[in-house]
């Protein structure tokens, strides 16, 4: 008899204290609709957890990961830097915060910001074998897109200079051209023939020796190399093989690993 009535109290208790708290009834509803992975419900029970009680830690931690499980990774990113602010949870705590913060900012492509991220969750937790791989992948990542860039940079520069080389030998060839036809128009119309310097003569090759007797030969213009259209193409696919190539061994990493392993 004493016991049951035990029992009728605990029940009341119990269910004064859901109606005062009623963010942890929501809260579990969204946990169930997590775990059979329906993430778009789990994401309106914690967000309708989070209107009764804003600070909420667990509706706001678990929001987050719901948010990144359904792919809405700019939204999850906000929510998991709340979460990982609030200084009245345990150092473990924000350390996981920090840590799917990272994961939220690394899938948009935001590494600088990954980076520090999962530094902050060492920080706080500097035991986590996840976290130290994923924060040396994210760096090596950031390493080799800058050396990617300095390449890139450095091809433009020197196809930059080969187009101002190319610019400068066609001017320079215009001006030997024009010099010719000026030194063409000379023989055809010499300035004074009272000096002896006539036409010459194909039919008289004495006429065309000098004065010792050789041969005489125009003097030969030096001409720069020209790039043609078809090698600058070629270059140019040249570079974009290069960087393909790149993304491809980066393709072929395993990638930051991905964890969710607290679920209030």
């Amino acid at each position: 008899m004493y016991r049951l009535i035990y029992l009728i109290a605990l029940f009341a208790t119990l269910g004064v204290a859901a109606q005062q708290m009623p963010e942890r009834s929501l809260v579990r509803k969204g946990n169930r609709n997590y775990n059979k992975g329906r993430y778009n419900e789990a994401v309106e029970h914690y967000n309708e957890a989070l209107k009764v009680a804003p600070a909420q830690f667990e509706a706001t931690y678990n929001l987050g990961n719901a948010l990144y499980k359904a792919e809405m990774f700019d939204r999850a990113e906000q929510t998991m830097t709340k979460a990982a602010a609030d200084s009245l949870r345990t150092d473990e705590e924000r350390a996981e915060a920090y840590y799917n913060l990272g994961n939220a900012q690394f899938k948009q492509q935001k590494y600088k910001e990954a980076l520090e991220s999962y530094k902050q969750s060492l920080r706080l937790n500097p035991s986590d074998m996840e976290a130290k791989y994923n924060y040396a992948y994210t760096k090596r990542l950031l390493e080799e897109n800058q050396n990617q860039q300095n390449q890139n940079q450095q091809n433009q520069d020197q196809n930059q200079q080969q187009n101002q080389d190319q610019q400068g030998g066609g001017q320079n060839q215009q001006g030997n051209d024009q010099q010719d036809k000026k030194d063409q128009n000379s023989n055809q119309n010499p300035p004074d023939q009272q000096q002896g310097q006539g036409k010459q003569d194909p039919a008289n090759p004495e006429q065309n020796k000098d004065d010792k007797g050789n041969k005489q030969q125009g003097e030969a213009q030096a001409v720069p190399a020209k790039i043609s259209e078809q090698e600058q193409q070629q270059m140019l696919d040249a570079i974009q093989a290069q960087e393909d190539r790149t993304q491809e061994k980066l393709k072929e990493k395993q990638g930051v690993i991905v964890r969710s392993k607290k679920n209030w």
